[in-house]
Order: structure tokens, then sequence, then C-alpha cells
């Protein structure tokens, strides 16, 4: 097998990406500057070797702790709990929230083997008893799985007397209602609100 086909099977292998999505990759590459090929080696072995996850939040950093935990500009009384660093990075895209995160790194999933002991919900529970949250938010995906963690987290927090609230979910904009499914505009009902 020659490099180019390894690096073809290899990308194969990135979710997403087809045989023939990663071909086109492949041939980019093959044609592309050597200085931008090793510069896109070199960040493929940083990221393996400098990227941890921060001890406080979850989130993956190269410094200890991670900018987030450690920004004082940051509401301190606020926590969202998501289960991924990627759900964290799009809450984060949206500009409209500036608290604090805790990654559970997964969600609940019996079918999976994935139990609240797999997850990082005793740390979360620290977190809340040891700081002093005004409001912890459940963003959890809006999957079986998702629902599952957030009834759970929602009663293990129940306890603490920090109020818990979980992201609205509904249709998406530019959505048609003939196209969504039953749960999606049950949800939309659920979580209406007054038109001010």
């Amino acid at each position: 097998m020659t490099a180019l086909e390894r690096l073809i099977e290899n990308l194969a292998k990135l979710p997403g990406l087809g045989k023939k999505s990663a071909s086109r990759i492949a041939y980019f590459l093959l044609l592309a500057d050597a200085a931008y090929v090793r510069s896109l080696a070199a960040d493929l072995y940083d990221l393996k070797n400098k990227m941890k996850p921060c001890p406080v939040c979850g989130n993956y950093t190269e410094t200890v702790p991670c900018r987030i935990c450690s920004d004082d500009h940051r509401d301190r009384a606020t926590l969202c709990v998501v289960e991924e660093p990627k759900d964290l990075l799009s809450v984060e895209l949206t500009h409209q929230y500036n608290g604090l995160y805790h990654v559970l790194m997964g969600a609940i999933s019996p079918i999976d083997g994935v139990g609240p002991e797999d997850l990082r919900i005793d740390s979360l529970l620290k977190r809340v008893r040891e700081e002093s949250f005004g409001e912890v938010i459940l963003a959890t995906n809006p999957t079986v799985e998702g629902d599952t963690t957030a009834v759970y987290l929602a009663g293990l927090l129940r306890e603490s007397g920090v109020p818990v609230t979980r992201l609205a979910l509904g249709l998406p904009v530019g959505g048609d209602l003939e196209y969504a499914d039953r749960l999606t505009l049950s949800r939309a009902l659920e979580g209406r609100r007054k038109i001010e």
C-alpha cells in the first residue's frame, strides 16, 4: 500500500468523511506547499500531546485551568452543563452565554454501557456544593440519552437548592411545521412564550 493509499484509508475513518472526500483531501495535501503539510502534521501531533482536559470544567486545554475557568470577566454565578467539549464550543460561538461550564464527557446511555458513574457527575456535584452558583443550565442534547441525563442531573441537583434550568427545545429558525417531527412540535408548544 502506498503512502497516498494509507492516508486515504486513515482520512476515511474520520467522522463525516467517506472514501471520496478522503481522496480529495489526500490529493489536495499531495499538491500543497510542503510548509503547510509540515505545519498541519505538527498541529496534529500537538493536538494529541498538548491538549488535556481541564481539571475544573473538563474542556480540552493546554493551560491549567483552561482560559474559560481562569477568566475573571465571566459570570461565575452561572454554570452550563454540556455533554462534550464540542458542545461547549457551540454554546460559546453564540456569544450569548458568559458563564462557566462543566463537561460531562458523554451522556447516560445504558444501551451503550454508559452509566452515571462513567460521566463527570461527581465533580459537577462537588462544584455545585463548593461554589455559589445562582443557576445551573442543563444543556444536554435533545436526544433520549440527553434527556435521560438531564432528568437524572435535575434530580441530583434538586437537593442543592440551586435553580436548575434546561435549554428551550423546539423548532429551528426557518423550519417548516410540516417537516417537524411530533416530539419537536410538542416541545415547541410546551416551551411557547408570550409575545411582548
